[in-house]
């Protein structure tokens, strides 16, 4: 065996730890980042389950957007129903063909804190 070619094997494995360890770095907190949010969707729509009330929310306005990774539209939304003050809003989803001003969707809203859902 030569001696170039031990080494070229060592340096391969030495770039491929160094390849792990970057790649632990980097994705370990984004991996971490989504599980947190995870679970605090799973917690919202668990209290808007629970303690949740019927609401309307009305289409205000829409903007497209569009961030180089991802595009979508803004939503306006009035929420309004029984229980709590009327609020504005936006919403930020991905392009469905039947949102348009003025319509109105079913929602559920958490009197007491504020969050929602909307059903499309």
């Amino acid at each position: 065996m030569r001696p170039g070619h031990a080494r070229l094997g060592l340096l391969g494995a030495a770039d491929l730890m160094v390849m792990g360890i970057v790649f632990t770095v980097v994705f370990l907190p984004l991996g971490l980042a989504f599980w947190g949010n995870t679970t605090v969707e799973r917690e919202h729509n668990r209290r808007l389950d629970a303690v949740g009330v019927a609401a309307t929310a009305e289409i205000t306005e829409l903007t497209d957007w569009d961030d180089g990774d991802d595009v979508g539209v803004t939503v306006g939304l009035r929420v309004s129903g029984p229980g709590f003050r009327t609020f504005e809003t936006t919403w930020r989803r991905s392009h469905h063909g039947a949102l348009r001003v003025g319509l109105r969707l079913t929602a559920v809203v958490d009197p007491y804190n504020g969050i929602f859902r909307v059903e499309i």
